[in-house]
């Protein structure tokens, strides 16, 4: 792993076990919680302008799924939307977490409200970004082709094409050598890109997924957060989750507060993270911070 991004990421680490396997997450500052949850090919790196900004006034809790980030890689598990779920709820259960308010992005939407679905008595607020939580609407091509059987596991393991490339594609703004370098540090090679290509085989192309139902079902139930205070953030240039994915979203939160950002792409808390510090905070003003 590369060293020059270290500084960037001053945090202690913390863990819980998930079965045998070690379940890394950032836990930093004490008051009210903020739960943030990444989606891939990131980890907690992702949050660390919203970890700093927060952690002298609010609990900020940043995890790494399994497979991710600083977390143990295993080969053989079985990652799916349900276990990194599981696994989230394990970590709330454990810690005990109480009006929580998740943060999530990409993948991390799906799993961090799967998890306040389970768990409604334990999550107070949302702040969404770039995220969904149904069935997709549709897979871009760049994600089909990491999808291909024999070539895409290649490219994405063996070239590491997916994660490399999202360090470019997934923003407007050319991210530091020392961004980069830190977004890529825990996936160094074959066996720890492993949950990386999980996650892309795990969106579900058609009903035949078992996925597919999971994200149907999980819809349905935003009808139980949809009371819920929500802040919703939305890069505007992303062309993984376009202004129909904010929509739908939109309609499973209807009286949330959108801000929408239009000339940042996918990561959006890595180009935006000053104005989205400003307009959370005001966010968590308002609906109370205790």
């Amino acid at each position: 792993m590369s060293t020059d991004w270290r500084h960037l990421y001053p945090f202690a680490s913390h863990e819980i076990r998930c079965q045998t396997w070690r379940y890394h997450y950032v836990d930093e500052g004490d008051g009210p919680t903020l739960l943030m949850v990444h989606g891939n090919p990131t980890w907690s790196f992702y949050w660390r302008h919203l970890i700093c900004a927060w952690r002298e006034r609010y609990r900020v809790i940043a995890v790494d799924h399994l497979g991710c980030g600083l977390s143990d890689q295993p080969q053989d598990y079985p990652y799916s939307l349900q276990n990194h779920t599981a696994n989230l709820l394990q970590l709330v259960d454990e810690l005990d977490l109480r009006e929580i308010t998740l943060f999530a992005h990409d993948w991390g939407g799906a799993i961090g409200l799967g998890a306040a679905v389970a768990r409604p008595d334990r999550f107070r607020r949302f702040v969404l970004f770039n995220t969904a939580a149904f069935a997709p609407p549709y897979i871009p091509w760049r994600i089909r082709s990491c999808r291909l059987p024999i070539v895409g596991e290649w490219a994405v393991r063996r070239l590491n094409l997916f994660a490399r490339a999202a360090t470019r594609m997934a923003v407007q703004h050319p991210l530091t050598t020392e961004v980069k370098a830190g977004l890529l540090a825990p996936y160094h090679d074959w066996e720890s890109r492993v949950a990386i290509h999980r996650f892309v085989t795990d969106i579900p192309g058609s009903s035949r997924h078992p996925t597919w139902g999971v994200l149907e079902k999980l819809e349905r139930d935003l009808a139980t957060l949809a009371d819920r205070p929500t802040q919703i953030i939305w890069g505007m240039r992303d062309w993984c989750f376009r202004a129909e994915c904010l929509e739908r979203l939109c309609n499973g939160f209807p009286t949330a507060k959108v801000h929408t950002l239009d000339d940042v792409g996918h990561y959006v808390v890595e180009e935006a993270h000053a104005a989205i510090v400003s307009i959370v905070s005001d966010f968590l003003q308002q609906t109370g911070s205790e």
